[in-house]
């Protein structure tokens, strides 16, 4: 009975992924690579050849050379919203809806919507619009990849607000990667083709320095290989091996990067195409009625980005915290743990570092992978 079940399962997301649009998302290191640029040459000879194409959103950031190539595309008019006193304009969704368009071009993925919209975020309106059988070509930066905030953060200095999840990424039928050397890309910030006179002297300074950009196309580039090798791996080869990985994150309710280690653990899991959980062990101290209220905090906002990433979170009440990390990775078919590295710190150093022994003893019989992240 279970095997027909998932038969008639798997036969079912065939039917729905058939019904799905098509997604097609053009990924760069940075602002001014040439994503939209390259979106808008795509939709002209999607024109020349016939196909119903149309702008949903499009923002050119009045660059000449990309503003010239919206000329002789029809576009679907955005929609006007008041907000603090200001009218401003998003994209349409249920213009898009109607309208029906094959191929419809939808740039700056990570944005949020302005209050009012139906979706919080611009990514969310892609979701439903492919959902509805039309196809969709969308841009986004690496830098607002959920999974590499920590990253990108480490890199910049900066931490990115408007990200979005990798599973977003994952639903991608094909994703191209904008690719400009160091050098190219701060020779066309300077000949102001990617910000005005006024703001060069500034990003010069901050994000657009050589190194800066260096480790932001090695990201791109990853990112873009990851996602080839997972088409191949799920679509041609079928390896087996990728399929069996399953990884489980364990954290703690004071483990100050436990996001970086979710996160860690995220990108595992996309890269190798499998599943993966987030383990959170409640001991009798932090019993719903013990806990502090700022720990409480820290693991809701944790269980949240874990289940934005894609993951099974798991909240499991027992006084043995390694006991129960190896009890449920045997119980699930885990591969690999991945845990903090003890820090430092106090009385925290000295119950990491012994869980992470007791750990280490209690996996050495068993074929399970376990990982230390920093």
């Amino acid at each position: 009975m279970e095997q027909i079940n998932q038969n008639a399962q798997h036969f079912l997301d065939l039917i729905q992924k058939s019904r799905r649009g098509k997604f097609k998302i053009y990924i760069g290191m940075s602002a001014g690579v040439g994503k939209t640029y390259r979106m808008l040459q795509e939709a002209h000879a999607l024109l020349r050849n016939g196909v119903d194409v149309k702008i949903g959103f499009i923002e050119t950031h009045f660059r000449p050379e990309t503003h010239q190539l919206l000329e002789g595309l029809p576009a679907i008019p955005r929609r006007k919203l008041f907000y603090k006193g200001k009218e401003l304009e998003e994209l349409d969704l249920p213009a898009i809806l109607n309208a029906r368009p094959d191929v419809v071009l939808i740039d700056e993925l990570a944005h949020t919507n302005i209050e009012g919209s139906k979706h919080e975020k611009r990514w969310q309106d892609v979701v439903e619009i492919l959902e509805a059988g039309i196809n969709v070509i969308s841009a986004v930066n690496i830098q607002h990849i959920e999974s590499l905030n920590e990253d990108v953060k480490e890199i910049t200095g900066v931490e990115v607000k408007e990200r979005v999840p990798d599973s977003v990424l994952k639903m991608a039928d094909e994703v191209v990667n904008i690719d400009l050397t160091a050098d190219e890309l701060i020779a066309r910030l300077k000949e102001g083709k990617i910000y005005t006179q006024d703001k060069i002297a500034l990003a010069l300074q901050n994000f657009f320095q050589a190194e800066h950009i260096l480790q932001l196309r090695e990201l791109a580039l990853k990112e873009v290989a990851s996602q080839v090798e997972r088409k191949v791996e799920t679509e041609v080869t079928k390896n087996k091996a990728f399929k069996h990985e399953k990884f489980l994150a364990c954290i703690s309710s004071h483990e100050r990067h436990a996001k970086n280690i979710i996160r860690k653990t995220a990108r595992l899991a996309n890269y190798y195409n499998s599943t993966w959980s987030v383990l959170y062990v409640q001991t009798p101290q932090e019993s719903d009625d013990k806990i502090a209220l700022d720990k409480q905090r820290h693991l809701i906002n944790n269980f949240k980005l874990a289940t934005e990433l894609g993951a099974e979170v798991l909240k499991i009440p027992h006084i043995h915290v390694a006991q129960s990390i190896a009890e449920e990775a045997q119980k699930r078919n885990i591969t690999t743990i991945c845990v903090g590295k003890p820090e430092p710190i106090g009385f925290w150093f000295f119950w990491k570092k012994r869980v992470v022994n007791q750990l280490i003893k209690k996996l050495s019989s068993q074929d399970i992978d376990l990982i230390i992240l920093s």
